[in-house]
């Protein structure tokens, strides 16, 4: 089996092309891609399939030529992962799989079709758009902290950290407590703190993340959404720009005036190889 390895700020995936969805590619197989000590080590893995060739996405085809087949480093296949958007999109067009039109990329996912353009070493994504549906709270060791759940194709819990907390100062070797009723299906929890302001952006914020599936990541682009999201309400913002820094990097949170969500940010393909 061949493979790329990429990154998007950090947030590692293992890439495997199977256009024409010939490869059965199983939950064990993954988590043992993904294993940092006995396979290659990644976040995740992206498997790039046709859509038309790939149940779960023959129904986007007329949309979108290509479906991102996304699984967390468990095994288990989640709906959306917006750095791993990138990733793809990137590996899309280095090999020659699209080509990197100014009206974008649109990309199949779990969640529906985002559309990705590439300018440069960024790649800029219009996204779902994020929806902020319920209060909840999340625990981090024997602190408990309020926060918003959003859906941005799949599950997000941001919390604000209070009483002069620090991310540093967060223990998130295990997962973060959530209420199960509300998250069935597991949730990818955010924890921010507002920054110092920057000239470019309306906002600045930064976050450390828990995802379902594969633990503390270096980052996670729907969850920047969603914290981007947060942020914004928070401010009275119908629209703007919201700077989000994280441990891999920063990436850009952008509500436009047409009602667009963007999310902005680096991908980076860096290793090519052969699995045994």
């Amino acid at each position: 089996m061949h493979f790329t390895k990429g990154h998007g700020t950090g947030n590692d995936f293992v890439i495997i092309e199977d256009v024409d969805g010939a490869l059965d590619l199983t939950a064990e197989q993954v988590a043992q891609l993904c294993h940092r000590r006995f396979g290659i080590g990644a976040d995740g893995v992206l498997r790039v399939v046709r859509s038309a060739k790939e149940p779960a996405g023959a129904g986007l085809a007329s949309e979108a030529e290509w479906f991102m087949d996304y699984r967390n480093s468990d095994g288990s296949i989640a709906e959306m992962c917006g750095n791993g958007v990138r990733v793809f999109t990137r590996y899309l067009v280095s090999h020659g799989l699209a080509a990197a039109d100014p009206s974008g990329i649109p990309v199949a996912t779990r969640a529906g079709v985002v559309v990705a353009v590439v300018e440069g070493d960024q790649i800029r994504v219009h996204m779902r758009s994020p929806s902020l549906y319920a209060a909840s709270t999340a625990t981090a060791g024997p602190l408990t902290f309020p926060g918003v759940a959003v859906d941005c194709g799949n599950p997000h819990l941001v919390c604000g950290l209070h009483d002069g907390l620090s991310l540093s100062s967060l223990d998130l070797h295990v997962a973060p407590g959530f209420d199960r009723a509300l998250f069935a299906s597991g949730v990818n929890v955010e924890f921010v703190v507002p920054a110092e302001p920057l000239p470019e952006t309306d906002l600045h914020v930064e976050m450390r993340v828990y995802e379902r599936g594969s633990g503390e990541t270096l980052s996670c682009g729907s969850g920047a959404l969603a914290v981007g999201a947060v942020a914004l309400r928070d401010a009275g913002l119908a629209t703007g720009t919201v700077a989000v820094d994280l441990p891999g990097g920063r990436l850009t949170v952008t509500h436009d005036e047409q009602d667009r969500w963007w999310l902005a940010g680096p991908a980076v393909l860096v290793a090519t190889g052969e699995t045994v």
